[in-house]
């Protein structure tokens, strides 16, 4: 990690009050007011950049933390969710639709199995699991019907390395997405998005937590992504993260470098 990278570790996506308070400010709101009806209509249509509707929408302790997270994993932008399934369930979701064609690596933590085994093919999704490291499986298996590709980058819990770049070559041949579980590599390690990733995802409560305090997640990829496709699915779901756990995560994320090289 550049030394950059540390300071948008302390310093991005800080939101400060009028009191210019040193430590971010925690905003425990589900509601925000208007100065009128008017203003919450335009408010509903179109909300500006430090403009709030609902806190399962978004909340400014909570943006605070998807823009650090995004700063550092050189996303363009993020939406943070109650924990690390709530993003890998709210991604594949929302990502898909009936007849879709899906294809990840069989190495994956047992819950994100159940969702594509379980919940995606109950509504149709039709998905096929190769060995992640065999390069000729994941060619074999991607098609163009193919419309998004999964994987988590260093599997949990058997810990195979996947080749990430090849695989997000070969799903972009044929215009699939490549979503991957990077919780293990961490942003300190990781170059995903550099690499070819579309969607980054995150258990938050592992290693950015890293203190055992909180649950929390995070989805990360282009703003045409996140705001088009992710934060329609999360909001009308309710997979969003709360004040306080975003405020938990903000000041995590201040010393990750050091835990993270440390272990």
């Amino acid at each position: 990690m550049t030394r950059d990278k540390r300071t948008l570790a302390v310093h991005a996506g800080t939101r400060r009050s009028q009191f210019s308070e040193m430590s971010e400010a925690i905003y425990m709101t589900q509601g925000f007011a208007y100065a009128s009806a008017e203003a919450a209509e335009a408010r509903f249509e179109q909300a500006g950049t430090d403009e709030f509707i609902y806190a399962r929408y978004g909340n400014p302790t909570v943006r605070m933390f998807e823009e650090r997270i995004a700063a550092l994993e050189g996303a363009e932008d993020g939406f943070a969710t109650a924990s690390g399934m709530a993003a890998v369930h709210g991604a594949l979701a929302a990502m898909t639709k009936a007849g879709d064609h899906v294809v990840a690596a069989r190495a994956l933590f047992g819950s994100c199995l159940y969702v594509l085994e379980d919940v995606l093919a109950r509504f149709g999704v039709q998905v096929t699991l190769v060995d992640g490291l065999d390069m000729q499986a994941w060619a074999e298996a991607i098609t163009p019907q193919t419309r998004l590709v999964f994987f988590e980058s260093i599997s949990n819990p058997t810990l195979e390395v996947i080749d990430i770049a090849q695989v997000s070559a070969l799903a972009h041949a044929v215009g699939a997405y490549v979503v991957v579980d990077n919780v293990f590599s961490t942003p300190v390690y990781s170059k995903a998005i550099e690499l070819g990733v579309d969607v980054v995802i995150y258990s938050a409560t592992k290693h950015i937590d890293g203190q055992g305090r909180g649950l929390g997640g995070v989805i990360l990829g282009t703003k045409d992504v996140i705001r088009g496709i992710i934060e329609p699915f999360m909001k009308h779901t309710g997979g969003a993260m709360s004040p306080f756990n975003a405020w938990m995560m903000v000041k995590s994320l201040e010393t990750l470098e050091l835990r993270v090289r440390a272990q």
